[in-house]
């Protein structure tokens, strides 16, 4: 997972063909840090697609930009466009943030 850092990078991650993967996070977030030991076989089993992940603090004016208020949270981007996001309140498990990318790819097959 590559980390971002400000809007440069984040404007350059988006300039890719492939899906990009945008996990917001911050350190003090117990539901973040419950997710990221299985992170690593998450993108090892969607390895088709690119992982970043930005913690909203530092990034602030990206995350106000997408509307991102709670963490973690996931954006997909494809061709600098956003195809999916999965927030919710609830904290998230590895099955359902596998579910979530399956679905995407699921539907940019489906639009292709």
């Amino acid at each position: 997972m590559t980390d971002i850092r400000n809007k440069e990078e984040f404007e350059k991650a988006l300039n890719h063909s492939r899906i990009q993967v945008m996990m917001f996070t911050a350190f003090w977030c117990p539901d973040c840090m419950y997710i990221k030991p299985f992170l690593p076989e998450i993108e090892e089993e969607f390895n088709d697609l690119q992982f970043y992940s930005l913690n909203r603090d530092q990034c602030m004016d990206i995350a106000l930009e997408y509307e991102v208020m709670g963490i973690p949270s996931f954006i997909c981007f494809k061709d600098g466009k956003e195809i999916s996001r999965f927030v919710s309140t609830l904290r998230k498990t590895k099955e359902e943030i596998e579910a979530f990318l399956s679905q995407t790819i699921e539907s940019e097959k489906e639009l292709c």
